[in-house]
């Protein structure tokens, strides 16, 4: 039998499947046409082998998906619950999942910042405790979902474009989308005006955390090489991934 756990994001959900061995699949909810999605296969070595397969998804596809959760978090997980299931808040799942990842050594004093499509939240330890948090809706709104846009619009892979020292000093996506869209209007280069509007990004996030010597960076922005790159005008960047909140579900 297998264990089902979701963090259902406004534009991506990352899925867990746990399982003791192959045979638990061929009973498994998930359709064999989300192995498309598949991200990977790992096993982890504790007190007994557990087997564990991730998907990541486009949060529109969950609709079509009649199935549900064993545990959940994120903004589109509450109604994809088993009658016993588990939902829980995104900032306990970030702060369970960063100390389930990091060392006792790195708890001495880190800040773990995640950054979603809609929003920009984190969370700091002190001596391996849990010490403050803060969570950013309003001015961190649609932030990955306009780099997103942006990106697919002006076909710019934002994981290959070199970062800029300038930045748009923007507020969240929404109002940002007019600065970028005059830059380019100017006749510079989308990947340029991008790339000022990543290191604003980059920059608040930065500010909005406490202006901490290190961030230890989770969620989709880990794979934007601009981003983490803008990041480290700042301070020193860990990235941990995409599946800190999953993590902390379990």
């Amino acid at each position: 039998m297998t264990k089902l756990y979701i963090d259902a994001g406004t534009s991506w959900s990352k899925v867990l499947e746990i399982y003791e061995d192959e045979n638990d699949l061929i009973k498994s909810q998930l359709p064999v046409a989300m192995d498309y999605y598949s991200s990977q296969l790992q096993q982890d070595n504790k007190d007994k082998t557990v087997n564990k397969r991730v998907f990541i998804l486009p949060s529109r596809l969950l609709g079509e998906l009649n199935i549900n959760f064993d545990g959940a978090t994120g903004h589109m997980a509450k109604n994809r619950l088993k009658p016993d299931g588990l939902y829980q808040n995104e900032m306990l799942s970030l702060a369970y999942g960063a100390k389930k990842m990091l060392s006792s050594e790195e708890l001495n004093n880190a800040t773990i910042v995640d950054i979603g499509s809609r929003d920009v939240k984190w969370v700091r330890f002190i001596d391996g405790k849990y010490r403050d948090l803060d969570w950013n809706g309003s001015c961190g709104s649609v932030t990955g979902a306009t780099v997103e846009m942006l990106s697919k619009f002006y076909g710019v892979d934002t994981s290959k474009i070199p970062p800029h020292k300038e930045k748009i000093p923007v507020t969240c996506g929404v109002f940002a989308m007019e600065k970028i869209m005059d830059d380019i209007a100017s006749n510079i280069p989308p990947e340029i005006a991008i790339a000022k509007y990543i290191n604003g990004i980059a920059y608040n996030t930065w500010k909005f955390a406490g202006c901490p010597e290190k961030i230890f960076l989770s969620g989709g922005f880990c794979l934007n090489n601009c981003f983490i790159e803008s990041l480290k005008y700042y301070c020193e960047v860990s990235p941990l991934g995409r599946l800190v909140l999953l993590e902390g579900l379990f």
